[in-house]
């Protein structure tokens, strides 16, 4: 027995509902069916480059998907300007002074938008707002960057070819340095000599604090004469004087030279036969001269002393004598 014509229409339609039923709830469930009946907001953004950037892409903000790009538009110049729905749900955590930037999901995934920043004391952003976008390096600023440090790099490794070779030559200081000997053994005399220096400096230095110790040590010598000021002011003294006695003796020098002078003076003189003292020095016959008239003197002057005493002792003039003699007694007493 045949089925009927109308059972057989109604089997396929339902297979055929059915298959469209199926076919809906796949769609759904691959683009988020949750999302599609979710209430919305609409936010902006300009960007200078979007690097492939297109609509459909997601907006995630503190790692969480919370809207997809809606749509993208040129603006200004050479600007593009990207529409954004939000989940009305996020808007709370959304503040107006937020940032945008573009970044990829995983290492080779599609372009996203990450929402980030924001602070606690700026409101919420609400359906129209625009907001701020963080200036990013491309691609092809990284690649021109790397390719720029490349170009550095070799540079840097040829230099250093050059002056390696030129080390190995024994071009320049360092390379005489490395290849003469006789300047090593120089130079390490020369550091010997340094070494030697540094340590008598570091001694000198060791008795230059000693003495400041002791300088600071009270009751020392150089203590007092440094804060006592009664000590200092007897040296000050002392001092002067020794440059008075110094001055003296420099005076008496000069006086010793002059006496000197003179007794050279004289000295020529007395060696001069023709003047007097020369005469009577060298001339046997004055001198003999001279010593008989020292003798006639000084017989006349036994033979006045005797006159003398005759006339005290004359009647006439005893008188006189006594008198002078009684008047030297009186003023000596």
């Amino acid at each position: 027995m045949q089925p009927a014509p109308n059972k057989r229409a109604i089997t396929v339609g339902i297979f055929i509902v059915l298959g469209l039923v199926f076919l809906l709830a796949g769609i759904l469930a691959v683009g988020n069916i949750r999302s599609t009946f979710v209430r919305k907001i609409q936010v902006t953004t300009i960007f200078d480059d979007v690097n492939g950037l297109q609509a459909g892409n997601n907006v995630w903000f503190s790692g969480v998907k919370i809207g997809t790009v809606d749509r993208l538009r040129f603006y200004g110049e050479s600007q593009v300007r990207v529409v954004i729905k939000i989940d009305e749900k996020s808007q709370q955590y959304i503040r107006k002074d937020a940032k945008v930037k573009i970044s990829t999901d995983g290492l080779i995934g599609n372009k996203i938008i990450i929402i980030y920043g924001g602070s606690s004391i700026a409101e919420a952003v609400v359906d129209g707002d625009t907001l701020g976008i963080e200036r990013q390096i491309s691609t092809d600023d990284m690649i021109s960057t790397l390719q720029q440090n490349n170009a550095n790099l070799l540079a840097i490794t040829t230099d250093f070819k050059t002056i390696s070779k030129k080390l190995v030559d024994g071009e320049g200081s360092i390379g005489k340095l490395l290849s003469d000997e006789s300047l090593y053994k120089s130079l390490g005399v020369t550091l010997a000599s340094l070494e030697r220096s540094s340590a008598h400096a570091e001694k000198l230095t060791a008795a230059i604090s000693d003495y400041g110790t002791k300088l600071n040590q009270k009751g020392s010598l150089a203590n007092d004469l440094v804060t006592d000021t009664t000590i200092f002011k007897n040296v000050q003294a002392s001092v002067l004087q020794l440059k008075q006695l110094t001055r003296t003796a420099s005076e008496a020098t000069d006086n010793l030279k002059v006496a000197s002078s003179n007794v050279s003076k004289a000295t020529s003189k007395l060696e001069n036969k023709s003047s007097p003292l020369g005469v009577l020095l060298y001339d046997e016959v004055s001198a003999e001269h001279l010593k008989a008239t020292l003798k006639n003197l000084e017989g006349g002057s036994k033979k006045l002393d005797e006159d003398l005493r005759a006339l005290q002792d004359n009647f006439l003039l005893r008188r006189y004598f006594k008198k002078k003699k009684k008047a030297e007694e009186a003023a000596k007493q």
